[in-house]
């Protein structure tokens, strides 16, 4: 049988499929926080979530009715990883709201180390709408 190909030409036969591996993910540590205090802090946590999630936060007014709002502490460690998710007042009528938000707020470590305080616990109010968007009361745009 002769060959379909002529000798010494490569591009007649493709290699065999080798999957390539993903690169590495990179984590890219925020710039340190210069706050010393909680509040303070929850400014720079609440820009870090926001930048995280553009895609994410309700632009504009709220409308009069939100679907979810819950107060969250959250423990942040010197390196500015999450140590603990705590609920002042957890949306229980929305579980699914409930996941999705610590699911978010894991997610978007490392968050600024808090250089000052060594770690720090602050919170904040999530304001959440129907369309699962969100703002945080610390940079909401207010309500209609």
């Amino acid at each position: 049988m002769a060959s379909p190909v002529a000798p010494g030409n490569a591009l007649a036969f493709p290699s065999p499929f080798r999957p390539s591996l993903p690169p590495p993910i990179e984590i890219v540590r925020p710039s340190p926080s210069q706050a010393a205090e909680p509040r303070a802090y929850r400014k720079d946590a609440a820009r870090h979530l926001y930048a995280s999630n553009q895609h994410r936060i309700y632009a504009g007014k709220l409308p009069p009715l939100l679907y979810a709002i819950g107060v969250l502490d959250v423990e942040v460690d010197g390196r500015g990883e999450v140590q603990a998710l705590s609920w002042q007042r957890a949306p229980r009528h929305a579980p699914e709201v409930i996941a999705e938000i610590e699911r978010t707020v894991r997610a978007a470590a490392p968050y600024p180390a808090p250089t000052r305080m060594g770690g720090v616990v602050y919170t904040d109010v999530w304001l959440w709408d129907k369309s699962g968007r969100f703002q945080l009361d610390t940079l909401s745009e207010g309500q209609y």
